[in-house]
């Protein structure tokens, strides 16, 4: 008798554990949030434009970029090489301890990081992507998804958009909302 009691006991926590497994078991989709850099401060060397830097406005669009994406199972950040995307990245790199890396902007590099991202970017994680008005839209296309809005006009620094890569391997989505103040 003891032993059937124990059974009809453990019967709830096997039934819970059976519908609780396949879920578990499902495959997690990889997320890709791309923005394009906060708004740019005066350029101090015309002969220099990859080093021009963030405005006020930009530094605190940074912040909220940082902010919004705290809590997100970010593992990885890329940024082209200028002053403006690294300083975009920078709070939320600084806060999550991790090194962002740089890629090229142009077709064959956008491919590249698209492949990247898929390769190393574990089931259920994320990456930020920071780009620039004439390469976010594009580096959403290299992942896989059409594009959510047409354009990304030069004074629009609010776009943060959200790819999910789905582990079935079916078609990438692309979203879009803002962030920070403004425009």
């Amino acid at each position: 008798m003891p032993f059937l009691l124990r059974l009809l006991c453990l019967l709830p926590l096997l039934g819970t554990a059976a519908f609780i497994a396949p879920e578990a078991a499902k495959p997690k989709a990889v997320t890709v949030y791309l923005v394009r850099h906060a708004e740019k401060g005066p350029l101090a060397d015309p002969q220099k434009p990859a080093e021009q830097p963030l405005s006020a406005a930009g530094a605190l669009r940074a912040q909220a970029l940082r902010d919004v994406l705290r809590k997100e199972p970010i593992v990885a950040i890329y940024s082209t090489d200028t002053k403006r995307t690294r300083d975009t990245a920078a709070p939320l790199a600084e806060a999550r301890k991790i090194s962002p890396e740089s890629y090229v902007a142009d077709p064959p590099g956008l491919a590249a990081l698209a492949t990247r991202i898929r390769q190393v970017t574990p089931a259920g994680k994320a990456a930020l992507v920071v780009g620039h008005s004439n390469t976010v839209l594009e580096t959403i296309e290299a992942l896989g998804a059409p594009r959510p809005i047409k354009a990304i006009g030069d004074d629009e620094f609010s776009y943060l958009f959200v790819v999910t890569l789905p582990a079935s391997g079916g078609p990438a989505t692309a979203t879009v909302r803002r962030y920070g103040a403004g425009k």
